[in-house]
């Protein structure tokens, strides 16, 4: 890849567009979309029926189309008797998948990669999972990148389009392209993401201002955003039983605008959702983009970035553990007029990260915004066309 500015660079589609075209046909299956994530973040393993389930009624309260049911959904993982076709008998799967149909909510299973590929029973768990109405699978510990896994990562992308399953996987080594030749395959880790603030302070601001210079470049990411206990970084404690997160809560909005993930996994508990300032913004922020413009940025230091879906627009910025402000012309708007709605950092946020503000005004394409970021904030907005 070749830039002018490090913002060029993220503005490239070369790695996809360098890839093998599609295998799998008609893909109008594959459907991108937010997903809520079950119990692991607390560090408190409860796979019951009534945990999944009030997951999936944070995911239909806010409007998003997926729940992921994660490990021990089957019992013990990668142990010779796991059998991915089986239930744990704490969890009444066909409770479930009727409360999710009834919630308009589609469910994922995570698996341990050792359990698909033993006696291949994947071959017979994607037809069952079809059958279940399962959306996708998130699979798990591959944890290398030599030429047996690359090729195997190739063959369950297969196998799972077969059973129209998206896959995302998770210990997985950076993306090549393998999006493109099997769209299924629709995120997956290969990332310092946010699991990572239940035992380690290494998910700081200047790491996050990294990513999108770094591993982003190389395709979508499974950060998992959306922690809403947000931490100044000398406030942030580690705390198993209930993940903090370094910068403000606004900061935490802008990676749902400049991280690209098709398939966004929230992180947090319903409880830390519900009735929280600026969960409205998690109803709304689409997970796929038509257009990107990196308005300004600095490796490691700040970003500002403009979004375009459909005739809408998102605005999102964070900054380091220096105060930031900008000025942005928003000459990229078409003409028109446009709803702006910001979620932006309190004057105290340097103190309480989780303080917001908002604000609303219509502006068009002759206006300039002005963005002011406390120490490690953020900014975020959307433009709505009038």
């Amino acid at each position: 890849m070749v830039g002018r500015q490090p913002g060029r660079l993220m503005e490239s589609d070369i790695i996809e567009n360098l890839s093998t075209p599609s295998k799998i046909g008609d893909a109008s299956w594959v459907k991108p979309g937010m997903m809520a994530w079950d119990h692991w973040w607390t560090g408190n393993v409860r796979m019951n029926t009534a945990t999944i389930k009030d997951y999936i009624q944070l995911a239909s309260d806010m409007g998003w189309p997926y729940q992921l049911i994660d490990w021990q959904w089957y019992g013990p993982f990668n142990k010779p008797e796991a059998n991915i076709t089986a239930v744990n008998p704490d969890v009444n799967m066909d409770e479930v998948r009727q409360f999710a149909k009834d919630k308009n909510v589609k469910l994922f299973l995570w698996m341990h990669w050792a359990d698909v590929e033993r006696n291949q029973a994947y071959a017979k768990a994607f037809a069952l999972y079809e059958k279940w109405g399962i959306a996708g699978v998130k699979i798990d510990f591959m944890d290398r990148d030599d030429q047996e896994i690359v090729n195997w990562y190739e063959k369950i992308a297969k196998a799972a389009a077969d059973h129209h399953l998206m896959l995302i996987f998770h210990g997985a080594y950076k993306p090549t392209g393998l999006e493109r030749t099997y769209p299924n395959q629709i995120t997956r880790e290969g990332i310092l993401g946010n699991e990572y603030n239940r035992w380690s302070k290494r998910v700081t601001t200047e790491h996050k201002l990294t990513l999108p210079f770094t591993r982003f470049l190389t395709g979508p990411a499974d950060f998992t955003p959306g922690g809403f206990l947000n931490r100044q970084p000398e406030q942030f404690k580690i705390d198993t039983a209930a993940a903090q997160v370094q910068g403000t809560r606004a900061q935490e909005f802008a990676l749902f605008v400049v991280y690209n993930s098709p398939i966004t996994v929230a992180c947090d508990l319903p409880d830390h959702y519900r009735n929280q300032s600026g969960a409205d913004f998690l109803k709304i922020v689409p997970t796929v983009w038509d257009e990107t413009k990196v308005i300004d940025a600095s490796v490691s230091d700040y970003i500002v970035e403009a979004r375009r879906s459909g005739d809408n627009w998102f605005i999102g910025a964070f900054t380091d553990n220096t105060a930031r402000n900008f000025n942005i012309p928003l000459n990229f708007l078409p003409k028109g007029k446009y709803k702006l709605k910001v979620w932006k950092d309190a004057k105290d946020s340097n103190i309480n990260a989780e303080h917001l503000e908002m604000e609303e005004r219509i502006v068009s394409a002759t206006d300039k915004l002005s963005i002011s970021m406390v120490m490690n904030g953020g900014y975020v907005a959307r433009l709505e066309k009038l």
